[in-house]
């Protein structure tokens, strides 16, 4: 069997214009967001979660249940690249990631 190419992240826009200047504060941290999709089971999600992260059964399910149920959930938050990097270790688990900077 072949290997599948990774399914795209969703097209989101995380900084909506506001009429305000939005220039990027470097006091605020940056999230790593996982996204909801239709192919990874909420198990394997959790699962992901439990072996990226190294976190606790419970916290792993309350936001695989965040991802599902609201369609995302912040994994981490920190430095841009470091959330970088964690989008691309999502990426490379197969779930889609965005990184994005904290809101004020």
């Amino acid at each position: 069997m072949g290997v599948m190419a990774p399914l795209a992240a969703p097209d989101v826009d995380t900084e909506r214009h506001t009429g305000a200047d939005v220039r990027q504060s470097p006091q605020r941290p940056w999230q790593t967001v996982v996204w909801d999709d239709p192919v990874n089971l909420m198990s394997y999600v959790a699962h992901v979660f439990r072996e990226y992260f190294g976190l606790a059964r419970e916290d792993a399910e309350r936001l695989m249940l965040a991802v599902h149920h609201d369609g995302h959930a912040v994994v981490a938050e920190g430095a841009r690249e470091q959330m970088e990097l964690h989008a691309q270790a999502m990426h490379d688990y197969g779930l889609w990631a965005t990184v994005r900077q904290a809101p004020s």
